[in-house]
């Protein structure tokens, strides 16, 4: 086990070179000056000039990659253009409310989502199958920034039950996190169904119930565990994606989290944090999916039996 661990982590290095190289020769050679965009359209053409060798902008692209990764590994991972604020220092007021929406956002689909997907599967073809069903096919057809406002204007300004905007307290994440996932919940609960239906169709549930053992029984000590592997390879990337995507959520709600802050980037071609923001999400992304295979060893002794090997 400890040996596999190793090796998932030392795959991270090229996964984040590839991604970063790749990342920072578009911003590179995309069209425009970030440079004249940062002195304005007002600033001489001396002033242009010095504010591009400022940027290192005279060197060789991949001369600048090198640089920054170095930089990188030395803990300095450099200062906006834009703003002149250190990232890292950016990172650490930012990384906390966006890793906060995303817990938030996991534990929701967590509790809503599995429940009723074997809920539904155990009652296959019934009313309530039909009906979760349905539920399910709403929320995941709903526009997504659509369905945040609507809980804005409803439980915020309406109803006066929880705030509009802002990161001040859990009470700040939790209409957020709602809005952003009911459309997770919707594919979680249709996986953990087909997944549930598949281990209720197998051999050895048919002979537990034959045996005269109880339904209940069956579904907790066979059909729950054999069936949460593709339920947890969901969750596991929802929450991935959730940290490093809710860009619409952090937008909406205005929180000042990782998502907006690499949009704002984007836009005005402040490399340094568009490649600070790259690089932490590789990171972030690359170990969540370990932890996910973690989970498989635990949940299903087979898997853990396959990294031995």
């Amino acid at each position: 086990m400890l040996k596999y661990v190793i090796k998932r982590l030392i795959l991270i290095i090229p996964v984040i070179i590839g991604i970063t190289l790749f990342i920072f020769l578009i911003l590179t050679l995309a069209p425009g000056d970030p440079a004249a965009m940062i002195v304005g359209p007002d600033a001489t053409l001396d002033e242009l000039e010095a504010k591009r060798f400022e940027l290192g902008m005279h060197l060789h692209p991949l001369h600048r990659y090198l640089n920054y990764m170095l930089g990188v590994l030395q803990g300095e991972w450099g200062t906006s253009w834009v703003t002149g604020n250190s990232v890292m220092d950016e990172f650490q007021q930012r990384v906390p409310n966006t890793f906060l929406l995303a817990c938030m956002t996991l534990v929701l689909q967590t509790i809503m989502s599995i429940p009723l997907g074997i809920t539904a599967a155990v009652n296959h073809n019934k009313p309530i199958d039909s009906i979760t069903l349905v539920f399910a096919l709403i929320f995941c057809s709903l526009p997504f920034f659509w369905f945040a406002m609507l809980m804005q204007i409803t439980f915020a300004l309406n109803l006066g039950l929880f705030p509009s905007m802002g990161a001040g307290t859990l009470r700040h994440f939790f209409l957020p996190a709602l809005s952003l996932s009911v459309a997770g919940m919707a594919g979680g609960l249709r996986m953990c169904r087909a997944s549930m239906l598949d281990v209720l169709n197998m051999d050895y549930v048919r002979t537990a119930h034959a045996k005269g053992a109880k339904g209940i029984n069956v579904v907790r000590s066979h059909v729950i565990r054999n069936g949460m592997l593709p339920v947890v390879t969901g969750l596991g990337n929802g929450f991935a994606s959730t940290f490093g995507g809710a860009i619409v959520t952090e937008t909406v709600f205005s929180i000042p989290g990782i998502g907006i802050y690499m949009i704002t980037a984007t836009r005005t071609r402040d490399v340094p944090v568009v490649m600070g923001v790259i690089i932490f999400v590789a990171i972030f992304v690359a170990v969540v999916n370990l932890l996910v295979d973690l989970i498989y060893a635990v949940i299903d002794p087979r898997v853990k039996l396959g990294y031995k090997s």
